[in-house]
């Protein structure tokens, strides 16, 4: 390693941390994977690879994995955050003591937190104080991580500001992955959050045999629901025809490796959704996500017939009554705000 090369910090060692450590490293940065399990730990630094998640991946030789959080945060000025969801704040928390002036942020989190309904920008800015929130970018897009770990192109949206999205693509972009600059933070952040939704969607209508009909149906106009709700929030409606919005619905409702479109589909079989997330080790994003969107949709006043019928589903609503009350809504043009 040289020693004038780029520096990161990852925190978090799923699917997608493990890429984005990878991808920095294959990009010419030196990278410091913060681990919390000791046995993930050893088997990165033993074999370069995690225990569990994307066997096919050997970590490049320039990620050194770690257990002590502050030496990862020291390490570096640029991180990336890649922690479920409802963990970010305890994440928050525990990175607090070494934020510093020059620190760039890059949180890779696609969620809402329930009971705040807050985007996960908005967690950080909590935790770290308004004087931080100039730091934190978002980094979201049609982006599995088990394409890109193989080294297969993808393409992905970064909003934050225009130094430090040169600064980012010096430190990620010299890989597989091409970074667009995209400002409209709440937009990235919104439409990363949402597909999930109506990812776990699709998976309920493909198992329960609607047919490819009802599916375009669920994904055009589950977009319309995701930036009817964004709007209200502050985004661009343009975003959202982008890469963070209809980009990421496409691939998280299409693959099979999409786990929120695995949950759906085995929703689709009549399986508890609880039995369903308890048989995983992967965290179905969706799931929080529909949960705090539903209700900050009744908060605002904006309807979101779709995400109903998806929260009606994990409270064991047939899908056959579900289709039925989306099928008989009152009708309304296609383009009504």
């Amino acid at each position: 390693m040289t020693e004038n090369a780029p520096s990161v910090a990852v925190f978090g060692t799923g699917n997608w941390g493990l890429t984005l450590a990878d991808i920095a490293a294959r990009s010419g940065a030196r990278v410091s994977l913060y681990c919390r399990r000791e046995e993930v730990y050893h088997a990165l630094v033993e074999r370069r690879q995690h225990p569990e998640f994307l066997p096919h991946l050997v970590l490049h030789r320039r990620v050194v994995p770690t257990m002590d959080i502050e030496a990862a945060a020291v390490s570096s000025s640029h991180w990336i955050i890649v922690v479920p969801s409802q963990y970010l704040r305890q994440m928050a928390r525990h990175l607090r003591p070494w934020i510093h002036q020059d620190l760039q942020v890059l949180s890779a989190v696609k969620g809402l937190e329930i009971g705040t309904h807050l985007r996960m920008s908005e967690v950080l800015r909590d935790e770290w104080g308004d004087d931080k929130d100039g730091v934190v970018g978002v980094l979201s897009g049609p982006n599995l991580a088990f394409d890109i770990s193989q080294g297969l192109p993808a393409a992905t949206a970064v909003a934050c500001g225009q130094e430090a999205f040169e600064e980012w693509t010096e430190r990620l972009g010299g890989a597989n992955l091409r970074l667009y600059h995209q400002p409209d933070r709440v937009g990235v952040e919104l439409g990363g959050a949402l597909k999930n939704v109506l990812a776990i969607a699709v998976g309920i209508a493909h198992q329960s045999g609607l047919g490819e009909s009802a599916k375009a149906a669920l994904m055009t106009r589950g977009l319309h629901e995701m930036g009817r709700l964004a709007v209200r929030l502050g985004a661009q409606l343009t975003t959202l025809a982008g890469l963070s919005g209809l980009g990421d619905m496409v691939v998280t409702a299409a693959s099979s490796h999409s786990r929120n479109r695995w949950c759906g589909e085995q929703l689709g079989k009549g399986l508890d959704l609880d039995h369903i997330l308890n048989s995983t080790q992967m965290v179905v994003e969706g799931v929080p996500t529909a949960y705090a969107a539903q209700e900050l949709g009744q908060r605002l006043g904006v309807p979101l017939p779709i995400t109903d019928a998806v929260v009606d589903i994990f409270h064991g609503t047939q899908v056959s009554r579900a289709v039925v009350k989306l099928m008989t809504r009152a009708f309304v043009g296609e383009s009504d705000p």
